[in-house]
């Protein structure tokens, strides 16, 4: 089974990019952020023409999740639990019945706490808090599950071109980090770092000042594995070539292999 992460930076600028990526890659689940739709204007049956069942938690002009999933949903919860006030669309969560048993798969889109004078990050300082507790009490079921999305966390040095460049950043901060290593340490495991340690492995690269050109790039786009997930894990491909098509999405996906 292929689950694959993709901040796509908005489903109508990138349908024909995201459609022939399904068409090419053929993930199994797909996690998508930043849709930047409302759930009645999103184009669901370009992708369920593909064979994929879709569920969305979208909001107008900003944020959003979806998953797309060639397995039915047996249930499907949006929004991260410990906020009743927080209105932005960034979590959604699809259970699936396998032939081993029940999965569990989250698609979020962490916000990104810039500029961290302002509001911004303790939003996203506290939103982590959120995803920790949450993902704390699901690990109690000792179920399969994936949290996969968009952090926008660097978690480690190597995970940037230039550490310095950021340093201050929301991105970059030691909170961001050290809330990202909460998970680590609550028992998920980093997929993509779990099978190479190889430099430069990026996962976005921004529009401004040549940074794909360059390989200027960061990697914020992670899939965090419970531990009966990460038993399952035979690979992972950041699928880098995206990047380079027409009108591409900032971000590129990344495509773990399970055995499911």
């Amino acid at each position: 089974m292929k689950i694959a992460t993709w901040n796509i930076n908005g489903v109508k600028a990138r349908i024909d990019t995201v459609l022939s990526w399904l068409e090419q890659s053929k993930p199994d689940i797909a996690c998508l952020q930043e849709i930047k739709s409302v759930d009645e204007n999103f184009p669901r049956e370009a992708f369920e023409a593909l064979g994929y069942n879709v569920e969305t938690h979208g909001q107008k002009g900003f944020n959003g999740v979806a998953i797309f999933s060639r397995l039915p949903f047996d249930e499907v919860n949006r929004g991260l639990p410990g906020d009743d006030d927080d209105e932005q669309a960034r979590f959604i969560e699809g259970v699936f019945s396998t032939g081993k048993g029940v999965l569990r798969v989250v698609s979020l889109y962490l916000p990104n706490g810039n500029p961290v004078d302002s509001d911004k990050f303790p939003y996203k300082l506290g939103w982590m808090d959120r995803l920790d507790a949450w993902a704390r009490e699901r690990l109690a079921l000792e179920e399969p599950l994936v949290l996969a999305g968009d952090y926008n966390v660097i978690p480690m040095p190597g995970d940037c071109h230039d550490p310095a460049v950021w340093e201050g950043d929301a991105l970059y901060r030691p909170e961001s980090r050290g809330a990202f290593r909460r998970l680590a340490n609550a028992g998920f495991t980093d997929a993509l770092r779990a099978v190479t340690d190889a430099p430069e492995t990026y996962t976005f690269w921004d529009y401004q000042a040549g940074a794909w050109q360059k390989n200027n790039g960061i990697r914020i786009d992670h899939l965090m594995l419970s531990p009966e997930a990460a038993n399952r894990l035979e690979s992972v491909d950041v699928e880098k070539h995206v990047r380079g098509w027409e009108k591409p999405s900032d971000h590129v996906p990344v495509v773990a292999q399970m055995a499911f």
